[in-house]
């Protein structure tokens, strides 16, 4: 069987067990926001934490509380790290540098999972699972909440009140991650990931010599790490090591879980709002995005020149021979469309086109289908300005599910798709401007403009995925992704929660004839037309400069 034929097939059996799952799923997490009921755990946890999960919060509340449980995340995870050589279970490894520990507490909770350390070289088995998988969880049910309360800002009327924050976070950890995570991660061992508890030891090599092995709860990090659309690993090689990813079958296992969430959670929108169809319309978006960048990156890999990459059935470089040209560039376009960053292959490694698409799917702002939860907000915000757009061309007022969208809601959501790019254009453009960081540039050039760019691009869009050839471990570059990271994750989620309190306040709209049907492909088609434009307009300069100098030089 060819490369190209077996790359089809997977991505067929990918798109069959997505449609599976799509319906159940979805219905499974509306079900779950809405429901009054509270589980016995959960009230346990309530508790606990002093909470009341029966109070509606209007936004500023809402927002308060995602802020305080993220920073007391950031604080204890960052004492956790510089304390871990005093704790049990460190195996024998160091307290985390100042620096680093700052740059790991923010990408864990800011659900970038960026990461400028070696992990099976740098942290024990305590800050792994007790500090670094928690986050996995949490942050990611975080992203889940804002999303929620953004839905119930289209759904509700004549009233402020968004939910509660700390059932909506509790729901999603116990309700909808744990129970997958469980039997993601049974799957995954059951396929031959590794599941323990073990220290470092010895193995002899086929030729000669030994090397260091360290064991770990690979297979339970593994999955939440995906599932969560998280991305970091217990080992720097990440879900190309084999204890973390053996083979074929986890390698596309390992991408429908990351897709999993953010696709269903349109089903839940929609049923949310009371119209499926205008949850199949953000679906039609996604899928269409995502889809036409894996033919993309497909055409840039296998497309090659030369005897030695047609021997080789496509740009082999940086891949995984056990996964192949076809399904790395699945991998790859799937974890820079979502927030998720795990790699099952150097980026860096990809033609320059390659690298290119998957810098562009991090600069649409990962909404294709995006992080778990982020990717939903992210989209609908979207659909706000292309429904904007769209009343610019008639002469009317926009509407969007009975909802006017105004001046405040215009510009709160241009407050939204500006300051991502701001962040990742002014660090990048400060990182090339100063004497000291480009030393950590191993490549000089436009692919060396690439890595840089990149880097912030990741952190800023909370992607956390390297294109492998900067060496970032430094004050200056911990410090400053470890910044863009926290401002690109928590001053979005600002501007989407005072948006959701401004769309609940209103009461709705009667749909007239002159009401733009954003039910309709029609509609699907100007949205994704919005987000190319849009992110073209923004990043073109930007990427002329590397990927696509690189590509058209080569």
């Amino acid at each position: 069987m060819s490369p190209f034929l077996a790359a089809v097939l997977q991505l067929l059996a990918l798109i069959a067990a997505l449609a599976l799952a799509y319906r159940p799923l979805g219905d499974y997490m509306a079900r779950v926001y809405s429901s009054p009921r509270h589980l016995r755990v959960e009230k346990w946890i309530y508790k606990t934490i002093g909470a009341r999960p029966d109070t509606e919060m209007r936004w500023p509340a809402y927002l308060r509380g995602v802020l305080a449980f993220s920073a007391a995340g950031v604080l204890f995870l960052y004492l956790l790290q510089r304390l871990q050589g005093s704790l049990p279970g460190s195996l024998g490894f160091a307290s985390i540098d100042p620096d680093q520990a700052f740059n790991t507490a923010a990408s864990f909770v800011a659900n970038t999972n960026w990461q400028s350390y070696a992990g099976e070289q740098a942290m024990g088995h305590v800050v792994q699972t007790g500090g670094l998988a928690v986050q996995n969880f949490v942050s990611a049910a975080v992203g889940m909440a804002v999303a929620v309360a953004l839905v119930r800002g289209f759904a509700r009327s004549r009233t402020g009140e968004l939910g509660n924050f700390w059932a909506d976070l509790v729901r999603g950890t116990v309700r909808i991650l744990l129970p997958i995570s469980v039997i993601g991660a049974i799957v995954l061992v059951a396929c031959g990931a590794i599941q323990n508890f073990a220290g470092i030891h010895e193995v002899g090599q086929f030729l000669g010599g030994h090397q260091q092995w360290q064991g770990g709860a690979y297979a339970s990090q593994e999955v939440i790490k995906e599932l969560g659309t998280n991305g970091g690993g217990l080992a720097n090689a990440n879900s190309a090591h084999p204890f973390e990813n053996p083979n074929g079958f986890t390698n596309l296992f390992e991408i429908f879980l990351i897709l999993l969430i953010p696709f269903a959670l349109t089903r839940t929108f929609g049923r949310m709002v009371g119209n499926l169809k205008q949850g199949y319309a953000i679906l039609a978006t996604m899928a269409t995005i995502w889809l036409g960048f894996v033919l993309l990156m497909w055409a840039t890999e296998f497309t090659h020149h030369g005897p030695a990459l047609q021997a080789a059935g496509g740009a082999m470089e940086g891949k995984e021979t056990r996964f192949g040209v076809g399904a790395s560039s699945i991998f790859a376009v799937t974890t820079t469309l979502t927030s998720t960053g795990a790699v099952d292959s150097f980026h860096s490694s990809f033609t320059g086109l390659g690298g290119g698409i998957t810098l562009l799917g991090m600069q649409l702002g990962e909404i294709a289908p995006g992080g778990v939860g982020s990717g939903l907000y992210g989209m609908l915000i979207m659909a706000i300005i292309a429904v904007f757009i769209a009343g610019l061309m008639v002469g009317r007022t926009p509407e969007y599910l009975g909802k006017k969208i105004g001046t405040r809601q215009i510009k709160l959501a241009a407050c939204y798709i500006l300051i991502t790019p701001a962040l990742v254009l002014c660090f990048a453009a400060a990182a090339m401007a100063l004497p000291t960081p480009p030393h950590s540039v191993l490549n000089p050039g436009a692919h060396g403009f690439s890595e840089v760019l990149y880097a912030y691009t990741s952190g800023a869009n909370n992607n956390g995925s390297a294109f492998a050839g900067l060496s970032a471990d430094t004050p200056w570059f911990n410090t400053t992704i470890g910044l863009a990271m926290l401002l690109g994750r928590f001053l979005p989620m600002v501007f989407v929660l005072a948006l959701a309190g401004s769309l609940a306040e209103q009461k709705p709209t009667p749909e007239t004839a002159g009401t733009l049907r954003t039910e309709k492909p029609l509609f699907s088609g100007l949205l994704v037309g919005t987000i190319l434009i849009i992110t073209g307009l923004t990043y073109f300069p930007a990427l002329a400069l590397g990927p696509l100098a690189e590509g058209l030089a080569s």
